[in-house]
């Protein structure tokens, strides 16, 4: 059940997407910079899986406790002390002194950041109806999408010219900025609570009993493995393969958020042209036939529109997911996001495992068109699912 229009009118979009920007950056920035890392505590970029995995992994689990804990005392109080804990732990990866250090400390950070996207999301879907809540949550994405295209080009620039920890550094600053924003704005909003029991195992029943919950949480553990798993390896195949420096690479990751940008300004055409079963359907083939170009053609600068189509596609099928998501359990919306959000990591965090171990195995190419096929397979099934109308 929706609030109030004039809860939505007093909807903070900008600082959810600013928040949104945060998380997402802090997940992302380290992609430009995983070669320059694995030179300074002299290990191979496979080996920085667990960078990656620090992050996301916590971010996940989190969540269980994250979005419970939204529902029961509000949402934005929630995304609050996530920029604090975010701010703190994001700096401290600065001064990290070896490789365990900074993965103990992306652990951190990933665990704070878990109270942000969300959480946010979950507050959309309280303030907007559903028929409204895609295109509202196109805007929010804005902020990840943002930090898509930026967290590329700042990443490697700064990362060539101040070093990787300056970019933490600068990172934990802008999340001070945010924090400091939002403690003012959010005084006054409306910001729902549930009474009662924190934890109700009775929710995660009612989602996993329901045909829409489990093929949402299924879909959201897949996505994050399949459609993500090679992400965080673009940038050193580009650095080491042809030789670019990581101001280069980092402009050419800028154009997956370029691409990610194209859907937000497009999202209510695009949804009313093609319907979610459509739009799934063309974002992970569009997705897995720019990976296979990326790696077949052998030219650094079609990576460009790769990364672009790349962008635009994860997006159209991901915010499918995304809004179904909000709707699997109305009266507990934080907790069913935040459960999607858990597994969606979780997925992210064995998909980077398992990209890592092919590369060790066969080379960036090889295991690039695998993920590229698995990602052919998923589509296929989650288009069909879709369109069946089981969700």
């Amino acid at each position: 059940m929706s609030q109030s229009t004039t809860e939505q009118v007093a909807l903070p979009l900008a600082l959810l997407a600013a928040a949104a920007f945060l998380s997402s950056a802090g997940a992302r920035i380290v992609d430009p910079l995983l070669h320059a890392i694995a030179t300074d505590f002299s290990v191979t970029v496979p080996d920085l899986w667990i960078v990656i995995a620090a992050f996301t992994l916590p971010y996940g689990l989190n969540q269980l406790l994250l979005g419970p804990v939204g529902d029961r005392f509000g949402k934005l109080r929630v995304m609050l002390g996530a920029l604090v804990g975010y701010a703190l732990f994001t700096g401290a990866c600065a001064f990290a002194s070896d490789l365990a250090g900074l993965a103990l400390l992306r652990a951190c950070a990933g665990a704070a950041s878990a109270g942000l996207i969300p959480v946010g999301m979950a507050y959309i879907g309280d303030a907007v109806p559903y028929e409204q809540r895609q295109v509202t949550l196109s805007k929010f994405l804005t902020g990840i999408v943002l930090a898509q295209t930026l967290a590329g080009p700042v990443g490697g620039v700064f990362g060539q010219y101040i070093g990787w920890r300056g970019v933490f550094l600068v990172l934990a600053l802008l999340a001070v900025v945010v924090a400091i924003a939002f403690a003012a704005r959010i005084r006054g909003l409306p910001d729902r609570r549930s009474p009662g029991r924190m934890f109700k195992p009775e929710n995660y029943v009612r989602m996993a009993s329901h045909p829409v919950g489990r093929l949402v949480l299924v879909a959201a553990m897949l996505d994050g493995a399949v459609f993500v798993g090679c992400f965080p390896y673009l940038a050193p195949y580009l650095h080491e393969h042809f030789g670019l420096s990581y101001a280069q690479v980092g402009l050419i990751l800028a154009c997956f958020g370029i691409g990610a940008w194209t859907y937000t300004r497009f999202a209510r055409r695009l949804l009313a042209r093609l319907g979610e079963g459509g739009l799934t359907l063309a974002g992970g083939l569009l997705m897995a036939v720019a990976l296979t170009v990326a790696v077949l053609s052998g030219r650094w600068w079609l990576f460009v529109p790769v990364e672009l189509a790349l962008g635009l596609g994860f997006f159209m099928l991901h915010s499918v997911l995304q809004a179904r998501a909000t709707e699997m359990l109305p009266q507990a919306r934080a907790t069913a996001v935040a459960t999607f959000a858990c597994l969606l990591f979780l997925g992210q965090s064995v998909g980077a495992l398992l990209v890592g171990a092919a590369i060790a195995r066969f080379g960036y190419p090889t295991a690039f068109l695998i993920d590229a096929g698995c990602i052919v397979l998923l589509t296929l099934w989650l288009a069909r699912a879709l369109r069946r109308g089981a969700a």
